[in-house]
This record gives structure tokens, C-alpha cells and sequence, in this order.
């Protein structure tokens, strides 16, 4: 493959080894990477020149909108970035995204129509990804996943033919795209079905002392509570800057009804322990978090552990997850309620994993040279593998190791068969790999 030729077919920027802005370039936002050219396409017709390219020369293809995949690190391939496709566009409630946007963007935009979304938890996170993926968002309980809210995309196809796929068009892809990752195609533009969303009332709680009684409280709470309410239990370490040191709980309700989200608080609040840091009604751009780029200087540490999706919190998963905690000074453990919405939808319905969970649930032992050692490194991995064994399933868009041993842990046999055929159908020689990859069934 040559630069020329891709210079000669796209009209975005491509970038390669020794341009001068190539080292600006293969900054992506969690990382370096280091692949053999990257084309900043700046129409469709771009991405379609690109993968033809690609294709013919047998390279792989990484596609970046956001740039938050562990993806980006792996060396070679091409990679298409797709981060120019950002236009924002509102009919009514019918939201058509370009594939490059991110949900800071999206957020901010929406809100002068008075209608939101349920996206990630931070701002730069791109659309595609997350979507692709499933996305376990702020009002999960509210509105589903972000993938639950899509009613149709225009994709790209390895091939570099453009389709647009709904539930009436090409229905077995767009039942992949709704929780399978980016393994079918570049979607260069998501349609979504949004909700009306004056404003959100946000919580903050911090926990001081033993966290056990606070989340079998919350655990009883979330069992009936309206499904406006979402809350997320954290527990980080000082060394994350991008969060307050400690226990807190961050609730959000899907509408501007502080009265309402004070009310199904009140339980949490009368606790020992548990004090309010702040309660307000905000639009919702401002509750996403702003996550800095990552310094191309301080290697990103390893992380020991992963998430799982349970059917039930009960008393023992919360004795583990708060003993794992506890004793590594340097991990951290998330825990995101579910239901509602979420569970509206049939199992059979999407890719993703595990309806009938009610609760999401991640820890992880920071891997910082000289904190680990083999044995505490072990000890760790047996301490998670404890936890995910309760569960049903992993979370794609939470997983930042690239083994290819994860995809098996993220859908079921049945599902991932299902996936692998229509792979088969719409990309055979797997160009598509950068990614938890699902391999082509054979023929």
C-alpha cells in the first residue's frame, strides 16, 4: 500500500511516518499508537476509498471516533479516523449523528431542543464506540442502553458499499450493531430516538466508614424505585484525578425533579455515614466528566480484574467487592444499578449481555510498577475471578484488555454464533479485527 495512492483518493488529511504531523496524529485519547498510516477522512466517500485501499493491500482497519479503545496501542493496520464526521442533526425527536461526534457534543446540542439521550459518562467519549458496544449510561434505568435508543445507521461495509440499516433493512445487522461492537462495518451515521429532557436533578453522597450497610441499602432501594433514578456507587483511590478520593454515590434523575430525587434519597441520606455533598438540577452536559488526555510520558497502568453483570447484589458480592477494596490501597470498584428500561428489552433482542441483571459491577487492582508483585498480582486475579463468577457476562465497552479470550466472556455461545454468521455475511476476511473481535463462521 502506498501513501500516494491514498492521498490520490481521499480528500481528508492522511498522515504517515515522517510527516510533521505525525506524532500529533497517532496520539489518540488514551494512548500512542503506532499503525502504518491514518487517514482523516472528511466525507463517507473518504472512509469507502480508504477500506477499498485497505483491503486490497490485506491490511487490518482500526476505526477511531472518540479515541478511548485500548484498541489504538496495538501496532499496524490502517487506521481510518472518523472523528470529522461530527454533524449533529435534530428532526423532532429523531437524532441523526454523524459516527465521529462525541456525546459532549451531542449533549450540548440536544439540550436547546429540550431532549437528551443516555450516553457515557464522560464527554469525549465518541458515539460510536460506546453505541457499538451497548453503553451503560447515567440513565440506564430511564431509557436503556445507548444502543436500545438507535433506530437505524448508515454503514460502511468492507466492501466500501454504503447501506443503511434499520430494524426493516438489513434487520440481522442492525440487531449486531445494537451491542456487538464494531465488527460489521464503519457506521458513519447513528439515528436516534431521543427523549425530552428540560434538565437533570444530580446527587452527590459521600460514605465515610464501612460501605457494607450504605450498598445493601441502596441494593433494597433500587429493588422499586421509579425508573428515573440511576445511581452509581464509587470507590477510588487518591491516585485518580479524575474522580474525589473515597466512597460516594452519584444519583441522576431523568428530569429536573430535585423534590422527587431528594424523596427516593432519603433512606440513603438518613444513614450513619452518609452525608450530601451537593443536590441540584443542572442540564445534563454538565454532569458528564471531562477525563484529560492521556500523557504520551506516564504509561497507562495495568489493571487487574474486569465487570461483570449481576443478576442480584447480594450480601456476599457486596462482602467481596468491598473486601477487594479494601485490601488494595491502589484499586478501584464501580457499581451501576439496572433494570427499568434496561430490562424492557428481550434477551433476544440485542447482543448484549444479561437483561435480567439489576446491577453492573467492575474492580480492578491499579498495576503501578513496585505496588503489585506476582503473588498480590494473583491474589488479585483470584479475588475478581470470585466475583465474575456470580455474574452473567461482561461489559465490552469496560474491558480495556485486547485478548482476544474476552469476547467469549462477553455474549453467550448462542449469541456469539449468531454474530459469527452474520460477520460471515458482511465481512468474511475479518477486516473488521480491531476490536473484541467475533470471528466469520466458516462457510
Amino acid at each position: 500500500m502506498t501513501v500516494d495512492q491514498l492521498r490520490t483518493a481521499v480528500s481528508g488529511p492522511v498522515v504517515a511516518p515522517g510527516d510533521s504531523e505525525w506524532d500529533a496524529a497517532r496520539r489518540f485519547h488514551t494512548g500512542v499508537g503506532a499503525p502504518v498510516v491514518i487517514v482523516r477522512a472528511s466525507s463517507v466517500d473518504d472512509v469507502r476509498a480508504a477500506l477499498r485501499i485497505a483491503v486490497s493491500d490485506r491490511e487490518d482497519v482500526m476505526i477511531r471516533s472518540g479515541g478511548h479503545s485500548a484498541w489504538g496501542a496495538v501496532p499496524g493496520g490502517v487506521t481510518i479516523d472518523i472523528s470529522a464526521l461530527n454533524s449533529i442533526r435534530v428532526d423532532g425527536d429523531l437524532v441523526h449523528v454523524g459516527g465521529g461526534a462525541t456525546w459532549g457534543a451531542i449533549a450540548t446540542e440536544l439540550a436547546t431542543h429540550g431532549l437528551g439521550l443516555s450516553s457515557g459518562d464522560t464527554a469525549s467519549v465518541g458515539v460510536g464506540g460506546l453505541t457499538l458496544g451497548g453503553g451503560i449510561g447515567l440513565m440506564v434505568r430511564a431509557w436503556g442502553l445507548a444502543a436500545d435508543q438507535l433506530v437505524g445507521a448508515q454503514l460502511v461495509t468492507a466492501d466500501g458499499d454504503v447501506l443503511e440499516v434499520s430494524p426493516r433493512s438489513h434487520p440481522d445487522l442492525f440487531w449486531a450493531l445494537r451491542g456487538g461492537g464494531g465488527n460489521f462495518g464503519v457506521v458513519t451515521r447513528f439515528d436516534f430516538r431521543a427523549h425530552a429532557l428540560p434538565a437533570v436533578a444530580f446527587a452527590h453522597l459521600g460514605i465515610d466508614g464501612d460501605a457494607r450497610p450504605v450498598l445493601r441499602a441502596l441494593r433494597d432501594l433500587l429493588a422499586d424505585a421509579p425508573r428515573e433514578l440511576t445511581a452509581t456507587f464509587s470507590d477510588v483511590p487518591a491516585m485518580d484525578p479524575n474522580m474525589p478520593a473515597g466512597a460516594t454515590i452519584a444519583a441522576v434523575w431523568a428530569g429536573p425533579d430535585e423534590a422527587g430525587l431528594r424523596a427516593a434519597l432519603a433512606p440513603l441520606v438518613a444513614l450513619d455515614g452518609v452525608h450530601e455533598i451537593e443536590a441540584a438540577v443542572r442540564p445534563y452536559r454538565q454532569i458528564l466528566l471531562e477525563v484529560p488526555e492521556a500523557d504520551p510520558d506516564v504509561p497507562m497502568p495495568g489493571f487487574v480484574g474486569g465487570n461483570t453483570l449481576l443478576d442480584q447484589l447480594d450480601d456476599d458480592a457486596i462482602e467481596r467487592l468491598v473486601a477487594f477494596r479494601q485490601a488494595r490501597p491502589a484499586s478501584v470498584v464501580l457499581l451501576r444499578s439496572l433494570g427499568g428500561a434496561y430490562a424492557d428489552v428481550a434477551q433476544d433482542d440485542s447482543p448484549f449481555p444479561a437483561r435480567e441483571a439489576t446491577w453492573f459491577a467492575m474492580a480492578g487492582a491499579f498495576d503501578v510498577p513496585g505496588m503489585l508483585d506476582d503473588t498480590s498480582r494473583a491474589d488479585a486475579e483470584a479475588a475478581w475471578a470470585a466475583i465474575e463468577e456470580r455474574g452473567s457476562g461482561c461489559y465490552g465497552n469496560f474491558t480495556p484488555s485486547t485478548d482476544p479470550s474476552w469476547v467469549a466472556r462477553m455474549f453467550s455461545a448462542e449469541t456469539l454464533a449468531r454474530l459469527a454468521r452474520i460477520k460471515r455475511e458482511w465481512d468474511p476476511g475479518n477486516v473488521f479485527c480491531r476490536n473484541h473481535n467475533v470471528v466469520p463462521a466458516e462457510a
